[in-house]
């Protein structure tokens, strides 16, 4: 019976395969990114201006030319190498955002337009109402987590401001430095940082270091520090005025931590002596809470 199974499979098979037919789907309307259509020339050149730094660009022949503007990481230059090239071309653009943009490019001997300048497409209200001359791309070192979801989720927590930690701070000279909250979504764990200047000194930002080490170090015992590093800030100033607050958002690969350890979070004022410490335990990192909590809208 199976082989029978398998010869009237195999027959189909040679008959699509006669035919024309494979086993592949058409691609629907909803899924094709729709380009910008622009037009450049061989004297003059056209810039764009993209709301985050560029990271990737692909041209679709050799009649044009693109490539970030010296000095700017978020503005691409583009203009014909060949003079009045007939075939339409096209390139496309991605973001240390996450977008992807896409245009059609062909030439014209007097472009009426040589400047462009690219909206945030970041809906605040539904993300599935994103229009389709654009698509999050996932980057590399964010694991599965896509930038632009990332860059929503450390702006709703930052809006909302809540403190949910109450108990984690330090105070000294003036200047306090408070753990507001930890939040986890997917594979990474956001801290929400306050600092209030009580002082009339601003308070220049050297660093701010965030190491696990262990809690109790004898002085025969060599200190043992790993540090880690934030892979996306929100706010993150480097002046605290007089007499004013600032809060960021920290975005960071999950970690836990063994007992015998603690993440040390550290403040270091710049030409200043006014720094900042404060210990996290592991009890703190597995009660993150879930930030669907705070009905963020890029979760939904």
């Amino acid at each position: 019976m199976k082989k029978f199974k398998f010869i009237i499979a195999f027959i189909i098979i040679g008959i699509n395969m006669a035919l024309g037919q494979t086993n592949t789907r058409e691609i629907s309307k909803n899924r094709i990114i729709i380009p910008y259509n622009i037009e450049v020339c061989f004297d003059k050149t056209v810039h764009i201006i993209f709301p985050d730094p560029v990271e990737y660009i692909d041209l679709g022949s050799v009649n044009i030319i693109a490539g970030k503007a010296d000095g700017a990481e978020n503005v691409v230059r583009v203009k014909a190498s060949v003079k009045d090239f007939t075939d339409e071309t096209n390139f496309s653009v991605i973001t240390a955002a996450g977008d992807f943009y896409s245009f059609n490019v062909s030439y014209a001997s007097r472009p009426d337009k040589l400047s462009f300048e690219m909206k945030d497409f970041t809906h605040r209200n539904n993300i599935s109402d994103l229009p389709n001359n654009r698509q999050e791309v996932y980057l590399t070192d964010l694991d599965s987590e896509s930038s632009k979801t990332m860059k929503l989720i450390m702006e709703t927590i930052y809006k909302k401001n809540k403190r949910e930690v109450k108990h984690i701070d330090s105070k000294k000279f003036g200047i306090e430095c408070d753990l507001k909250s930890i939040y986890c979504h997917s594979n990474m764990l956001y801290f929400h940082i306050e600092l209030k200047n009580k002082t009339h000194l601003s308070y220049d930002i050297d660093l701010m270091t965030f190491k696990i080490a262990d809690k109790k170090v004898t002085r025969r015992t060599a200190i043992q520090e790993t540090i880690i590093k934030p892979v996306k800030a929100f706010n993150d100033v480097t002046v605290i005025n007089g007499k004013s607050t600032e809060h960021m958002v920290y975005a960071f690969e999950k970690f836990t931590i063994s007992d015998d350890k603690v993440l040390i979070v550290e403040l270091f004022e710049k030409n200043g002596g006014r720094h900042q410490r404060f210990d996290v335990k592991n009890a703190e990192l597995v009660k993150a809470r879930e930030i669907d909590k705070l009905r963020c809208h890029c979760c939904n």
